[in-house]
């Protein structure tokens, strides 16, 4: 079976009426927890991205305040699950500037936790990828929020 391209999708959608269009959304929501979650973004919370962006912070720390400090590997796992989480939602939003701070509150969170993280190869190579994602993400910015970002990204650099 082919699946249809984007723009016929988009046609046909326009040609149904509203009724049927929900009916397809709450199928499209039941199939899997990421269109559920999706939905949920999409019709209760980007009306307001700072309060989107602050449950998700405060969902990372509450998980970083959860970390198996007694033994790394259990640790690398929660870690990874954590940043899965800062860039699935980051995913959602589409917009850089969320994606920049949650990925930053990850790393400030990583720093707090106490772990000498740089003494693991694979949670240092973790950290200094998503540096690299933030500066990335920055070079689109202009250079007014540039700059309020940078002065962060040199605490996290440090």
């Amino acid at each position: 079976m082919q699946t249809a391209s984007i723009s016929e999708i988009k046609k046909e959608l326009q040609t149904l009426h509203a009724v049927q269009l929900v009916e397809l959304c709450i199928k499209i929501a039941k199939y899997k927890k990421d269109n559920k979650e999706f939905l949920n973004y999409l019709l209760f919370q980007t009306h307001n991205e700072t309060q989107f962006i602050e449950n998700i912070k405060l969902e990372m720390t509450a998980l970083f305040g959860d970390i198996n400090r007694t033994n790394l590997y259990f640790a690398k796992k929660t870690i990874r699950k954590i940043l899965r989480l800062a860039n699935k939602n980051a995913k959602y939003s589409g917009i850089v500037t969320t994606n920049i701070e949650l990925l930053m509150h990850f790393c400030k969170e990583l720093n707090n936790t106490g772990l000498d993280f740089k003494k693991s190869t694979v949670l240092n190579n973790l950290y200094n990828a998503q540096i690299k994602k933030i500066k990335e993400s920055l070079s689109s910015l202009h250079e007014d929020i540039q700059y309020d970002y940078q002065k962060d990204l040199e605490i996290l650099t440090q």
